[in-house]
């Protein structure tokens, strides 16, 4: 390319086709920030170079569909802003093109399409990551708190609610606990990850770079979404348990082991000033990681106890690699001599127990080292890093904690030595790791539902423990086996390797002592039994109602009480927010998940019980996603406790933790919300409000449950919904080793797994599990301006009224009407869409915008920008259900030719999921 056109990212040729159908801007919307304008831009513009070069032909068709659903975006905003009608032609022009284009062309359109989506996601990351670089450059040293970390101005404000004391000692509670799961959530394969990670680092520098540089970063970033275009976003094969565990490793790799100890320094910074890195830390590591991937086995049979040693197995060797690694890095950089810095006795008496244990592993150090016995010991702790991978008993570390003591040694040896820096500085950041990710890295939660448990046990009962009187089912071989695999995975790794067994759909306390029971089963010797929290997972709306009552059982659990005693009285409860949502109603699940927690926080004062609520929520706003943050702020008082748990699910976990700046950002915001829920100005907003506006909360759960039920339980609604959403398509997508449906035998909706339900109607650009109730609610009740107040006063409602108007904005009504035309019910139809315009009008009368999220400027300009390429897609998945369908029962096509058609439904979903990044 010429130089002219390294500054203008577009040709001039081109710049007419980039800019057709945008239609003109209204005096009330907000353009992008420019520089997120020319990221977007570059890229539009390599993208058409890349489809140029690939086939001319399908370059102009892609500009003439974008060109047509920009046309018709722009028509349907002008129709909200006028409040008119907009039946559009240009949707229609643009459905008629794909629908006249062959296969093979609209799976690459549909290719191509989704690889936009890919880049726009990159270029919104980017933006967010400068805002906040552009924002900590403004922040002055002599400022008494960082304006841009939040977890400074929350314990600032603790001080002077609380004092200092006060304070400090809810900072030494702080607890926050991500728990990665594998649920399938996140549409796009991993082979894309490694592509996207490339080209934002490619991106980010782009702006920065000139002359020949700048000619390089482009051929690079054509040359990176050349490849993007060509790879398929659909993966060959579902992941294994095992492959799926790649994601934490990836997460781990590329921020956390890094970032996490950031997070703990910058608050140091603050906290100690010029003193930072000279004295021991202020900040604990309160980051706690856990998983579910590879110990979730509710309703996922590829889940098995051999699955289980495998990937915990993954897993700590993993760590011990980047432990050892990090140990050595330390090591070789403590190159000062005793002459300089005299070696305290302590440290000349763990060499001489490291010559005991190895007089080779010490010639070694002592060879590199002379004279340098802080280095030579530290290279010898590397080295049993290295034997504990490989099991070397006379080698090995027992314990991350004997590792850690071991790293104490140094410490203070420096720090007597007069040697600060050194003691507090790289070494510091290795005791953080080490605490924080142990020789685990990620403390694995197993999990099974209630039923597998009862059936088990009524199995060992009748035939006995080792099949006396007739064989054993293999689940029941199974659920022992798991026990077992828990109790090896905690003797090799440790009490915080695995611990926490969670019983799905709890119904009372007899599911708790089940799984007790049959932990004691699966071990021949009591001593090999291991130590369990056994946590009831509350889930519908009954078992939310009845929570208080089945935990008042569980105190009656010999069990129970043993661990109460051995913990201080702690206890772990947790809530489902899929399950109920999709029982009750978004509306009717939010306010019987707030009564929940508070019934159980009192519940827990009244027994003495150190109390931590473990939160099951997704990435869709139907599963309780939206912003951590202010959910934690949201809580009843005495429920959080300055711990948070919760799960962190599919996309979510690629959006909060993909990049190490903004991975940073959301640990500090999350653990500032959990500091600032204690603080007793929010306690008292939060219990006030909930109590002003309990008869208001009343009249919308009552309602909205009313209207959601009716839906469901009209007749024929199940079929209905996997005929007007891509529901057995989106079963087909290799997501994840876990099945869409549960296997303990029902094949109602009842058993449908939330998370297909939640994706299905995203896909369908209905969003239904999000809204569907309020609007109706909202009549009911009818006092705007109560509504509007407790919009402004109560966090609980304003953040679930927020998130809903988020799931609005990726809301096309347009669209949706094409989805619900491929069923044959227009009394279904006509519910849905009848109650989706009335909870669009009341949500925009409650937040007094014209529009959704008019008064989220960036955010919502951004899903507008994006809503033309959504749509596109959107329109190319319905015709191609409608097709495949239609022809389907005509038995009108082979089979090579309905694989065509699933790839490019697949296609499309993969690239929705994308558009919208919020998939379950």
């Amino acid at each position: 390319m010429a130089d002219e056109q390294h500054s203008n990212p577009v040709n001039p040729a081109d710049f007419s086709i980039l800019t057709a159908g945008l239609g003109s801007k209204g005096p009330e919307e907000q353009a992008l920030p420019a520089s997120l304008q020319d990221n977007m831009d570059l890229c539009l513009s390599i993208l058409r170079d890349i489809l140029r070069e690939f086939d001319e032909n399908l370059l102009t068709s892609f500009d003439t569909v974008r060109q047509y659903t920009e046309e018709a975006s722009s028509e349907r905003f002008s129709g909200i802003l006028n409040d008119v009608s907009s039946e559009s032609n240009y949707l229609t022009l643009a459905a008629k093109t794909i629908d006249s284009m062959n296969l093979h062309n609209a799976q690459l359109v549909a290719r191509a399409f989704t690889t936009y989506f890919h880049l726009a996601n990159l270029c919104e990351e980017n933006y967010r990551v400068s805002v906040l670089r552009e924002r900590e450059a403004h922040v002055g040293e002599e400022q008494a708190i960082d304006p841009v970390n939040e977890m400074t101005k929350a314990y600032h404000q603790l001080i002077v609610e609380m004092g200092p004391a006060k304070a400090k000692e809810l900072l030494e509670r702080l607890e926050f606990h991500p728990v990665f799961t594998a649920h399938p959530t996140e549409a796009r394969r991993k082979a894309v990850e490694g592509k996207i990670r490339r080209i934002s680092q490619l991106l980010s520098m782009h702006k920065h770079l000139g002359g020949s540089d700048k000619q390089e970063n482009l051929r690079r970033l054509h040359n990176e979404i050349d490849a993007l275009f060509r790879t398929s976003p659909i993966a060959l094969k579902k992941p294994t348990p095992l492959e799926e565990a790649n994601t934490i490793l990836d997460i781990f790799d590329n921020t956390l082991f890094r970032t996490i100890p950031q997070v703990y320094r910058c608050f140091d910074a603050w906290a100690l000033g010029e003193k930072t890195g000279l004295v021991e830390p202020v900040c604990p590591p309160f980051f706690q990681p856990g998983s579910w991937i590879g110990s979730d086995r509710d309703g996922n049979p590829n889940v098995t106890a051999k699955v289980s040693r495998q990937v915990a197995r993954k897993f700590s060797d993993h760590v011990l690699a980047a432990l050892e690694e990090s140990t050595r890095n330390v090591g070789r950089n403590l190159t000062m001599e005793a002459g300089t810095t005299p070696p305290s006795d302590e440290l000349r008496a763990l060499w001489s127990q490291q010559k005991e244990i190895s007089e080779r592993l010490t010639s070694k150090a002592s060879l590199i080292s002379t004279k340098e016995l802080h280095r030579a010991v530290l290279l010898v702790m590397a080295d049993r890093l290295h034997y504990t991978i490989k099991r070397d008993v006379d080698l090995m570390y027992a314990t991350c904690d004997d590792f850690i003591a071991d790293l104490r040694i140094v410490q203070r040896s420096l720090a007597a030595a007069h040697a600060p820096r050194a003691a507090y500085g790289p070494l510091q950041d290795l005791i953080w790791q080490a605490q924080t990710f142990g020789f685990h890295m990620v403390e694995m939660e197993f999990r099974q539902h209630s039923v597998v448990h009862t059936r088990a046990l009524d199995d060992i009962r009748e035939h006995g423990l080792h099949g006396e009187r007739g064989d054993l089912q293999p689940m029941t071989h199974e659920v022992l086996d798991t026990f077992r695999a828990l109790g090896s995975i905690q003797k090799r790794n440790g009490l915080k390797a695995a611990r926490r067994y969670i019983v799905s759909f709890t119904k009372s306390a007899r599911n708790i002592r089940d799984v007790y029971e049959l932990n004691r089963l699966a071990f021949a010797n009591p001593q090999s039994v291991p130590v369990i929290d056994v946590i009831p997972l509350f889930e519908q709306l009954e078992d939310l109602e009845n929570a208080v009552n089945v935990l008042d059982d569980m105190l009656k659990i010999p069990e129970v009480q043993a661990r109460l005693k051995a913990t201080g009285r702690k206890m772990e409860v947790m809530l489902g927010y899929s399950d109920s949502s999709k029982d009750a109603g978004p509306t009717s699940a939010t306010l019987a998940l707030h009564s929940a927690q508070q019934r159980i926080a009192d519940w827990a004062e009244r027994n003495h019980i150190d109390l931590t609520l473990f939160h099951g929520r997704g990435g869709a706003v139907g599963r309780g996603g939206g912003p951590a943050n202010r959910a934690v702020l949201a809580q009843p008082a005495g429920s959080v406790n300055c711990r948070f748990k919760l799960t962190e699910q599919g996309e979510v976990i690629f959006a909060r933790y993909g990049n190490p700046v903004l991975a940073i950002r959301h640990v500090e915001s999350v653990a500032a919300a959990t500091l600032l829920q204690s603080a007793p100005s929010v306690e008292k907003i939060n219990t006030d409000m909930t109590e002003k506006y309990a008869p208001m909360a009343a009249v919308l759960d009552k309602a909205s449950h009313e209207r959601y039920l009716d839906l469901l339980n009209t007749d024929g609604f199940a079929p209905w919904f996997s005929t007007v959403t891509p529901l057995t398509e989106v079963g087909l997508l290799p997501i994840g080793s876990r099945p869409a449906k549960r296997s303990l035998g029902a094949k109602s909706l009842d058993d449908l797994r939330t998370i297909p339900w939640i994706f299905s109607w995203a896909q369908a650009r209905i969003n239904l599990a999000a809204w569907y109730g309020l609007g109706s609610a909202c009549e009911a009740f009818g006092d705007l301006e109560t509504l509007r107040k407790a919009y402004e006063e109560w966090p609980l409602f304003s953040t679930f009224i927020d998130n809903i108007e988020m799931s609005l904005a990726k809301t096309d009504e347009r669209i949706g009407k094409m989805y619900l035309a491929l069923g044959d019910r227009d009394d279904l139809r006509d519910k849905v869409l009848d109650e989706m315009e009335l909870t669009r009008r009341w949500i925009l009368k409650i937040v007094g915008d014209k529009w959704p999220l008019q008064h989220r400027h960036v955010l919502g300009q951004a899903i507008r920008v994006r809503s033309p390429y959504v749509d596109a897609l959107s329109v190319t998945q319905v015709l191609a259900l409608r097709s495949l369908r239609k022809r389907v029962d005509k038995e009108e096509l082979s089979e090579s030719q309905q694989a065509g058609y699933i790839y490019l439904i697949l296609c499309t979903v993969s690239g929705v999921a994308a558009g919208l990044q919020n998939t379950g």
